[in-house]
């Protein structure tokens, strides 16, 4: 452990001299308060970018404000602060209620030193945990520019962000290029937000994901009666974009029927809507995408030649996951950092081992795969390596698996801060202790592992 601190609050000297006492063998360095005001004082003044760089111990029972007005307050300021709570009034009730607001532990004095001592050990892990997470995450939001959307330090990714910023301040048509889920949708974000139409609107739409019928209005927009549902005009996403971007994904599905109209759109700017004959001129900057080699299906007669190269003014080419391999581990951890927050869980780090097996899996689903691998990390759904290989089979673990692994989860969590105590973390849980025996017995769970 490095640059952490633990803050002791007690209105008795005696007890802070005894705690610190304790901690000096693990040479930390120890703030002290005589109640709770005092304590918040202390954290204020010590607090750094990331919040303050250590744990609180409080005594249950201290004037003006006592242990749990301190960690309501501790805990709306930071939930993720660990408080160790402390009292010789100790009881089940006294420890639950502590655990339920979001102590971290509870210890009844007499206080036995190694015991104490392995539990602040325990307590600043998770905090270190928290200050790298939030440490990881500034340093990604502060990337400057287009460094902080298109992440990774590869060549190709490096390429890719010149190119992109190269291209952001011009208003030509961009053909994006890439596998399914490499983000070609997030390159088109950057475009549009570094570039002069970053104030307007980003209007996506999906070719691919829509009938032959529904994309003519979904694009132009129709009037009222134009067809059966019709029942008054509707405005399309062409001309919803005004001043903004349109970017049309999967382009490669668009019906040909469409496609002269997409190139009297490209051409003229403008637009008529279904069921009208009255031409409406657009302001939109063009971005397509598309996992196909466009010039091949325009030469098997499958895509318009002359939309083809009025959409490929400019190329991007986005690279597979597979052949940026290095950048896994920094995207890996973007994500976990953002589902870790989403799902107020605690944040994870990698093991040596861990970014080794990231390195090596075979990502046919690129970043999308990636992101739903984090996530599930972050939810506790197994291992790293387990979860990679339950994606190389190809064959999702049934819902009921997945739920057991979730209620296991959850039992070990609340045993965790329970340190073992079975009834304790039972009232935790809302359950009956024996119910709790029973689904411990279920899932192999030994309440001594937790001690």
């Amino acid at each position: 452990m490095t640059e952490l601190t633990v803050l002791v609050a007690d209105d008795d000297p005696g007890n802070i001299a005894r705690l610190s006492s304790m901690l000096a063998d693990l040479r930390l360095p120890v703030l002290s308060a005589a109640n709770g005001r005092e304590a918040l004082a202390e954290i204020t003044r010590h607090a750094g970018p990331q919040g303050f760089p250590g744990i609180v111990i409080t005594d249950l029972k201290m004037p003006e404000m006592d242990g749990q007005e301190l960690l309501a307050q501790l805990h709306a300021a930071d939930a993720d602060l660990p408080v160790i709570m402390i009292s010789a009034y100790g009881d089940i009730s006294s420890a639950v209620k502590a655990m339920r607001q979001g102590a971290i532990d509870f210890i009844e004095r007499p206080i036995d030193a190694e015991g104490f001592k392995d539990r602040i050990l325990r307590a600043l892990k998770t905090r270190e945990l928290v200050l790298d997470n939030r440490r990881l995450k500034a340093e990604l939001a502060n990337r400057p520019g287009i460094a902080g959307r298109i992440i990774g330090n590869s060549a190709g990714i490096q390429k890719l962000r010149e190119d992109v910023a190269s291209l952001a301040g011009i208003d030509a048509t961009v053909l994006i290029h890439g596998a399914t889920g490499v983000g070609k949708e997030v390159v088109a974000r950057a475009l549009h937000e570094f570039g002069r139409r970053g104030r307007g609107r980003f209007v996506a739409i999906n070719c691919g994901g829509l009938s032959e019928n529904m994309i003519e209005s979904e694009l132009f927009g129709h009037e009222a009666g134009a067809f059966t549902d019709a029942k008054q005009r509707r405005i399309g996403l062409a001309e919803h974009a005004k001043g903004g971007t349109l970017f049309l994904d999967e382009i490669e599905s668009t019906p040909l029927s469409l496609q002269v109209k997409l190139l009297r759109m490209l051409q003229e700017r403008v637009i008529v809507r279904v069921g009208s004959n009255e031409e409406i001129k657009i302001d939109v900057r063009v971005i397509a995408a598309t996992k196909t080699d466009l010039r091949e299906a325009a030469n098997r007669r499958e895509f318009r030649e002359d939309l083809y190269y009025r959409l490929n003014v400019a190329e991007l080419h986005v690279p597979a996951l597979n052949d940026r391999r290095d950048d896994v581990p920094l995207l890996f951890e973007h994500f976990a950092s953002e589902f870790a927050v989403r799902h107020q869980r605690q944040p994870k780090h990698l093991t040596p081992a861990d970014n080794e097996a990231l390195i090596a899996h075979d990502w046919r689903g690129n970043v999308r795969e990636l992101r739903n691998i984090a996530e599930r990390f972050v939810l506790g759904l197994g291992t790293l390596p387990g979860i990679l290989r339950e994606g190389e089979s190809g064959a999702p673990r049934p819902l009921p698996d997945q739920m057991d692994a979730i209620e296991a989860m959850l039992i070990r969590n609340a045993l965790t801060g329970a340190r073992g105590n079975a009834q304790m973390a039972a009232d935790l849980l809302g359950v009956p202790r024996r119910t709790l025996s029973e689904k411990m017995r279920k899932f192999g769970i030994e309440g001594q592992d937790f001690r």
